[in-house]
This record gives structure tokens, C-alpha cells and sequence, in this order.
């Protein structure tokens, strides 16, 4: 009677408000829904009752197997659940069947327990037998999709390809590692501990007890490859992700570390597998260390002062051989956001989160290469990481199984410049790569085993492949930005211009550099009609759709705003177009100077209501100047590229198994010199340009994200 009157109270609070009729009827369904749940529970329980206990066990213990793994494996969700469940059930078919006709026998039972008992046994045997073969399969085979652009290769060496020196190896640590003899007996050069305590986060007893020490007494362990040579050469960082504690990551790299040593960088793989997640330190992960990417940004700081004070000690072997005008950190996974980190406090007096904490260090880390990183895992005083005047390169795969989303994206859009030296950012997305095989020790499973059956592995990319692709980017992108080998940045603008280097995948590649000049990044406000840049005014006409948003990912957002523009040629009465007239200060623009924009397919449809979506192809639009006098320009977006369809990733083996979509919004960069302009209408004058117009005349219908419309100055 109690629970009546509840209910009926709760009733009358929630529904008498919408008259006596609907009161009744809203009334009963409540009341109904609970009785509903309460026969389900019953008839659960009564099940479950009439079950044999070891069958109740081995469900039981299903079901926290499934909730645990869950945690790891979000992104297959729906797979999961079914490799979990499915034995079980076709395992329950068998087993019944089996049950049904040892306990009768064959004679005893009925016809059509007989029947039940053969079908129930056959199903469940054959589920058994085909789910079995179903896991042992990779899974499907990737399409061919690279989108050919016609521009000539650039006229420079390969930069996988290995350099003149010779390599040599060494590690220095603190001798006394319990694990790995190159960092205890055999170690070359001994290293003091670092009191890291008031950065750690949890640390369990039984981590220290692995490892023999806590966080106030963390070692600077390192691998280092370094040119036989005079210097001194430019050094470079690596710091791993996180990976099972006690499969130790560090050594993964040894393929860019021998690379990048034989063209004449001195490169270090630093040790933090201490920070990383174990089964046996963290009580099966409900105890993990916590929030530590902080950690693993400010130990690399600490190696960075270590390098510093061999450089300046004349009985070191590294006396005199470092260029510390010139250093670099590269980062995988946690790694990644952690170099961000130790970038950002590099330039910090304090500890953001304990003022208590002072920071002295000042270095000149002028490039960042993000490998597939995580990001705002650790977000200083609840901030994200904002970083200026560095040179940054981000590569992600689209088939990434564990950082799902293109996490660098994000940070790839806080990297601004506001001094006049010659800084860039880089990003390439790249089809069929994945987590791990850019470390080869993590190779192509980002998870363990058996729960790795689930996803499409034939889809990735051969690990070569995928490490050739890092070679040739990571080392471009380093003598570019600490060489000063200029040739190679053509590659970050137009990943095309590297097709003989790069493997035959399909890539998005996006850019950006200190002389550009920005009409629009869409992060003002919320005034559609305004640009970025004071004193412009954005319009359109015809269009389908025409909005700004924050750019949703797979998992969460992409941090940035864009505007998204969509048409349908066929509905529309003229032809679709954005125009954006140009502020009448702040920008100076000649013959050499070059607009760029960023595109993205938003992979929509522009009239939902008609439902004649089809399949996506590349889509083609006109980019038209007009000056002051009038004069027209006109120049096809083809010219420099098509803007490809967004690239799709499955990584389940079957397209049920992901509750994430198959793509997300990944910006591709564009850039049309105004001299080609010029070309098209000899009358134009860019100096006194006062509109910039995208018209949609060459695909018919389609929605599409711009972002980052601006000028770059040029002085080839």
C-alpha cells in the first residue's frame, strides 16, 4: 500500500497538470510500466532460480567479463557484446540439447522433444564452429582509394632514405633497473633520480614494489642513436604512450631513432614505461595511475636539462655535440599530448595546478611531432593546451582502435604564431594506419588479445608501410623545421607532391604557416555575417545549408569551429555561392601572395527531406576573385585538388559492431596562388581585391565545412 501511494503521488505531481482525461491515462501507463518491471524481474528470477548454479555462475562471470572489457573497448561496443554473448548462448543451445537427451535418452523422450533436443545441439554446435572461424578471420580487405592530383614530385633526396653517418648506440639511466640490463649493469652512463611526487597522481604500493622506487625518485632512462661525427646536431626526444607496464615500449622507435642518427640528429627514446598501465600494479586497471600526462610532459623536461649539462661537461661524451638552438620532441599516443605539455611548461615559471612547484627551464624547442595522440587528458588549472610559435606535425590513422577520433586534430587548431619567424603546422590523416604500428613492439593489434578478434585487421596498412610513412614525414619535417631544408615543406602542403615516397593509401593533408594572414577561423562569435578579421562581411545566396558549429568528431568534438555550406543545383533558382568581401584594412596582398582555406566533406545531404543521397564522390567547385574595378578571376578548386569524401574507417568486422560513426570531418588544405588568378583574367588586380566567392556550379549537390580562409605572402 505504501508503494501505491507513492506512486500515485508521484503520478498526480507529474501528470495532473494536463487535465482529468489525460491525468487517468498517463496514470495507468505509469502505474502499468512498474508492473511491467516487476513481472520481468519476477520472471527473471524465477528463471535464474530454476537454472543449475554453474550455469548462474558462468553467467555471472560473463557478465563482469563484459563489463570490464567494455571499458576498454567502447568503440566495438556492439561486437563486443556479441564475442561475449554469443558463445554463451550458442554454448546454452549445444549444452541444452546435449543435457535434453543424456538425461532422457533418444527412446524415452517425445518427437518433438527429440526435435528440439537435435536442433538445439546442431545450432548451437554449428554457432560454435562458424563464430570460431568468424574471429580466426581478419576481417574485409580495404578498397582502392587513393584520388590522384597531378603536380610534379618534388626534386628532393628521400628523406627515408638513410644519411651519410654512421650510427652508434647508448643508454644512460640509473644503473639500478630491475628489468632491463641496458639501464642497470650494462648501462654507459649513470643518471640521478628526479623527485616527481608532486606531479604524480595515484601510485600504487604494488607499482613500487615492481619497480623498486616511488615518484620521488623517478630515473631518466634513455636510448639514445647518435651520428658518428663532429657536431653538434640538433636533438630529438621520443616519449612512448601508454602500453602494458611491463611490456616495455621505449625500444619501438629504434626504426626513426637509427634513421634520423644516420642523417645527423642525435635522437633519445625515453623510458616511462613506470607511468604506464599494468593488470598486476593498478588491481586490474580499477586502480590506474591517474591524470599523468603532466608527468610524462615534465620528465622529458628533465631529460632535456640532463642533455644541457652533458653538453657543457667536458668528460661527457656528449660534450660539444648537441645543438640545443635546435631540439625536438616527438610523442606517441600519451606521449603525444605529453610533449605539448613539457612544450607549454617550458615557458612557464610554476607548475600550473601547485605554484609551490617552480619551473627554470627556457629551451629551445622549436618542433613538435605528435604521433596518434591523445588529447585534454590532462587539462592544466581545467584549461586546454594552448601552444605558440612552435613548428607542429600530427599523423593519424583512420583506422585507429584505440585514440578512435583524430585526437590532434585539437591541438592541431590551438598551435597559433604571432612572432615573424618562419614557423608551420602539419597533419596528415591517413587511411588504413592504425595505433600501434607506428611503435614496432606495439605492431598491429592496439588491444590484447583475444578481444582483438573483433576488429578488422585486414583493413590496416603492412606495419612497413605504415613505419614508411612516419620515416618519410617525421624526418622531412625535421630538416625542414631544425635544418632549415625548405625544400620539404612543398610535402606538408600537398602530401601529393611525395607520391613516390609514400605508400599507396589514401591521405587528408592539412597546413598552416606564420605568414599566413587569417580572414576567417569562425571562432569570434556568433555573428554569421562578420569575419574574423574586423570589417568583413560574409554572405550567401541559394544555399541549402549555411551554418557554423563547433566540428563534431567520432568520439566528442574536433575543438574548432567551421562554417558548413551545402547546395542542391537542382533546387536552387541561381547558382549556389558563399561570398566573403574583404576587410579595407589589415591585409596586403600582391601577385605572390596565395589564398588558402581549409575544406572538409561534411558528409551529409543538403535536402534530407528528398532522401536521393547517394554514394559520395569527390566533390569540384569554382573559387572566383573580384577587385575593386570589377574585374573577375575564376579558377576550379580542382586545380589544386579535389576535395575528397570523408575518409571511412571500419574497424569492426562487421559494420554493427560500433555504436561511433565510420567517419568524421578531417580538414584538407588548399591553396590557390592569386598569380594563377591573374593568369585566368590579366585585368585582375590582387592588390585591390575586395571579394573572395566560392561557387558551387561543379557538383551538383553536396554540404561542405570551410575553415581558415586567409592569405599567405610569398616570396618565391
Amino acid at each position: 500500500m505504501a508503494l501505491a501511494a507513492i506512486l500515485l503521488r508521484t503520478a498526480h505531481s507529474l501528470f495532473a497538470a494536463a487535465g482529468p482525461a489525460r491525468f487517468a491515462v498517463e496514470t495507468i501507463l505509469f502505474l502499468a510500466a512498474f508492473a511491467l518491471a516487476g513481472g520481468l524481474a519476477t520472471l527473471t528470477w524465477r528463471i535464474f532460480k530454476g537454472l543449475p548454479a554453474f550455469y548462474v555462475w558462468v553467467l555471472a562471470c560473463t557478465v563482469t567479463a563484459f563489463i570490464l572489457l567494455a571499458l576498454l573497448a567502447l568503440p566495438v561496443l556492439f561486437g563486443l557484446m556479441a564475442f561475449v554473448f554469443g558463445p554463451i548462448i550458442a554454448a546454452s543451445l549445444a549444452g541444452a540439447g546435449v543435457a535434453a537427451l543424456a538425461r532422457g535418452g533418444w527412446q524415452e523422450n517425445t518427437g518433438i522433444r527429440r526435435v528440439i533436443a537435435v536442433v538445439g545441439l546442431a545450432v548451437g554446435t554449428t554457432c560454435l564452429v562458424l563464430g570460431g572461424i568468424w574471429l580466426l578471420d581478419d576481417g574485409s580487405p580495404a578498397p582502392s582509394l587513393r584520388i590522384p592530383a597531378p603536380v610534379a614530385p618534388l626534386d628532393m633526396p628521400d628523406p627515408s632514405q638513410p644519411g651519410s653517418y654512421r650510427v652508434l648506440t647508448l643508454f644512460y639511466g640509473s644503473g639500478q633497473d630491475r628489468h632491463r640490463p641496458e639501464y642497470g649493469a650494462d648501462v654507459d652512463l649513470i643518471t640521478a633520480p628526479v623527485d616527481g611526487s608532486a606531479l604524480a597522481g595515484r601510485w600504487t604500493d604494488l607499482r613500487t614494489a615492481y619497480w623498486g622506487f616511488g615518484p620521488e625518485a623517478l630515473p631518466l632512462n634513455g636510448r639514445v642513436w647518435r651520428p658518428d661525427g663532429r657536431g653538434p646536431f640538433p636533438l630529438v626526444l621520443i616519449a612512448h604512450g601508454n602500453h602494458e607496464m611491463e611490456d616495455f615500449s621505449d625500444a619501438g622507435y629504434a626504426y626513426l631513432g637509427e634513421l634520423l642518427a644516420s642523417r645527423g640528429f642525435i635522437v633519445a627514446s625515453v623510458d616511462e614505461n613506470f607511468l604506464n598501465l599494468s593488470a598486476f600494479a593498478d588491481a586490474l586497471v580499477f586502480t590506474p595511475s591517474k591524470d599523468e600526462n603532466d608527468l610524462r610532459g615534465w620528465l622529458l623536461l628533465e631529460h632535456l636539462r640532463l642533455w644541457r649539462d652533458w653538453n657543457a661537461t667536458p668528460d661527457n661524451p656528449f660534450f660539444g655535440q648537441v645543438d640545443l638552438r635546435n631540439v625536438a620532441l616527438m610523442g606517441h599516443s600519451r606521449g603525444g599530448e605529453a610533449i605539448a605539455v613539457a612544450a607549454a611548461f617550458n615557458r612557464l615559471p610554476y607548475y600550473p595546478d601547485d605554484a609551490t612547484v617552480r619551473f627554470d627551464y627556457g629551451f629551445d624547442i622549436r618542433s613538435l611531432v605528435a604521433i596518434a595522440p591523445v588529447d585534454g587528458q590532462y587539462r592544466p588549472t581545467g584549461r586546454e593546451i594552448a601552444l605558440e610559435n612552435v613548428n607542429y606535425l600530427v599523423l593519424h590513422g583512420a583506422h585507429d582502435m584505440d585514440v578512435v577520433s583524430f585526437a590532434g586534430a585539437r591541438q592541431y587548431a590551438r598551435v597559433r604564431f604571432s612572432d615573424d619567424k618562419d614557423w608551420f603546422k602539419a597533419a596528415l590523416y591517413i587511411y588504413g594506419a592504425n595505433h600501434g604500428q607506428f611503435n614496432t613492439l606495439w605492431g598491429h593489434k592496439d588491444l590484447f588479445e583475444p578481444l582483438m578478434r573483433v576488429y578488422n585487421l585486414e583493413q590496416l596498412l603492412p606495419a612497413e608501410q605504415q613505419e614508411q610513412i612516419a620515416k618519410v614525414t617525421i624526418s622531412a619535417f625535421l630538416e625542414a623545421t631544425l635544418r632549415g631544408e625548405s625544400g620539404y615543406r612543398p610535402l606538408f602542403q600537398d602530401h601529393h607532391r611525395g607520391g613516390e615516397w609514400l605508400p599507396d593509401t589514401r591521405y587528408i593533408s592539412q597546413y598552416q604557416d606564420a605568414a599566413t594572414r587569417l580572414i576567417n577561423d569562425y571562432e569570434e562569435d556568433i555573428n554569421l555575417a562578420t569575419t574574423t578579421l574586423p570589417g568583413g562581411v560574409q554572405t550567401g545566396e541559394n544555399l541549402a545549408v549555411w551554418r557554423e558549429q563547433l566540428v563534431e568528431a567520432k568520439w566528442g568534438d574536433m575543438g574548432n569551429h567551421a562554417v558548413y555550406l551545402g547546395w542542391n543545383a537542382e533546387s536552387a533558382a541561381t547558382t549556389p555561392r558563399y561570398a566573403i568581401r574583404l576587410p579595407k584594412h589589415g591585409l596586403t596582398l600582391t601577385r605572390k601572395s596565395i589564398l588558402v582555406f581549409a575544406l572538409a566533406d561534411a558528409n551529409e545531404d543538403p535536402t534530407p527531406e528528398r532522401n536521393d543521397a547517394g554514394k559520395r564522390g569527390p566533390i569540384d567547385l569554382t573559387v572566383e576573385m573580384v577587385d575593386g574595378a570589377g574585374e573577375r578571376a575564376r579558377l576550379p578548386l580542382s586545380r589544386f585538388s579535389l576535395l575528397q569524401p570523408q575518409v571511412e574507417g571500419r574497424i569492426g568486422k562487421a559494420a554493427f559492431m560500433s555504436p561511433l560513426p565510420l567517419s568524421e570531418v578531417v580538414f584538407q588544405h588548399f591553396e590557390l596562388p592569386l598569380a594563377d588568378f591573374v593568369a585566368a583574367n590579366p585585368a585582375l588586380d590582387p592588390a585591390s581585391l575586395v571579394q573572395v566567392r566560392f561557387v558551387f556550379d561543379r557538383t551538383p549537390a553536396a554540404v561542405i565545412a570551410l575553415d581558415d580562409v586567409g592569405f599567405r605572402s610569398s616570396e618565391e
